[in-house]
């Protein structure tokens, strides 16, 4: 599908993508939240489970002595859906602040087999420059989940059965309920609400910032990629074994002894059904336009080929070139990096929302 980049187009894609994420809904419930109380031993689904991360303990902070003592923090369930899932794990933490200033807002999304609180560097820093900062646990993630399998085995589930999407989907769902719930708070402005995450969580800030214009500024971190381009160009192999077992699952069932890229597309069509067709980044990306997107990979990421970005980028330079804002677009290519988020995403992306959203 050919998207010529005019609003109207981009428009008329948000609506087939919001209709395609009903068809696999479970009943709607009304929009709820409840307390929750902190989690004191988040459930990483990866063995060790992971204890530091340089480029989030880089961000930069406001220099506030006592700072954690300033910090307010809330734990909160956000009901999206009915059933286990629809029930959205929230970690908030914002200054305490006398003033009744209405705040910008960021939402921060963790990656795969990780959760909420492996985020709390991320969430001060930026909390600490007068944000208020909000992470989730993602579909099956965290909270949602009950064991080291349970993300891996609803990806099973999901080629299987054909009744969720696991796979970024679902989360993108849950993101513009939280978008409902964030411009409603008293503290939030709700024109001043921006997107970010790593990796998994990139792509739900990418896709969630694409379906849903409330989500003012984004900047998905090594999370943007072709997927159809990887289809194509034999460039699927590093995003494939970061979920492995789907797949192998699919190429067991379709009578296969390996995976090979006519598995990969029948997965991407059963467990996201258009990521690799019209929901994917060559007309995504530019839909953003003309909100400020900061889009930062590594040069040598091989699960997101900088390749695979040369038409969605072409494409958005456009968009925003029409729109008269091409400095609201950034591509950033950060060389000799793979997959991994570094503290120079990190500071860039600080500095996207300090500009935009201030």
């Amino acid at each position: 599908m050919e998207v010529n980049g005019t609003v109207a187009d981009a428009e008329k894609l948000r609506t087939q993508f919001l209709q395609l994420l009903r068809t696999r809904r479970n009943a709607q419930v009304p929009l709820t939240v409840e307390p929750a109380n902190p989690v004191l031993h988040p459930l990483y689904q990866e063995v060790p489970p992971p204890t530091f991360s340089e480029a989030m303990e880089s961000c930069p902070k406001a220099d506030i002595e006592n700072l954690k003592e300033l910090l307010k923090e809330e734990n909160l369930y956000l009901h999206t859906e009915a059933g286990d899932q629809g029930k959205l794990p929230l970690l908030i933490v914002s200054m305490k602040e006398s003033n009744t200033e209405k705040r910008p807002a960021v939402v921060f999304l963790h990656s795969t087999h990780k959760c909420k609180e492996w985020l709390r560097p991320l969430l001060e820093a930026y909390a600490s420059r007068g944000y208020v900062t909000i992470a989730v646990d993602s579909r099956y993630h965290g909270e949602r989940a009950t064991g080291l399998t349970t993300y891996k085995d609803a990806l099973v589930s999901s080629w299987k059965n054909g009744d969720t999407m696991p796979f970024i989907f679902d989360t993108v769902w849950d993101l513009i309920k939280l978008a409902d719930y964030l411009t409603q708070r008293e503290d939030i402005d709700p024109n001043k609400i921006g997107i970010t995450g790593e990796s998994l969580g990139g792509m739900h800030a990418w896709l969630a910032a694409f379906a849903d214009t409330r989500y003012a500024v984004a900047a998905p971190i090594i999370g943007v990629q072709g997927f159809r381009w990887a289809i194509e160009n034999d460039k699927w192999e590093a995003r494939v074994n970061s979920i492995k077992a789907v797949f192998e699952e699919a190429a067991n069932d379709l009578g296969k002894n390996k995976i090979d890229k006519e598995v990969v597309e029948k997965v991407w069509d059963r467990i996201a059904p258009g990521l690799a067709s019209q929901f994917d980044a060559p007309n995504t990306v530019a839909a953003i336009a003309p909100r400020p997107l900061l889009i930062a990979n590594g040069a040598k990421d091989d699960r997101c080929p900088i390749a695979g970005l040369e038409i969605p980028e072409i494409r958005a330079r456009k968009a925003y070139e029409e729109t008269h804002c091409s400095d609201k677009f950034k591509l950033m290519a950060q060389p000799e990096v793979g997959h991994q988020m570094t503290p120079l995403m990190v500071k860039e992306a600080i500095e996207w929302f300090d500009r935009f959203l201030k």
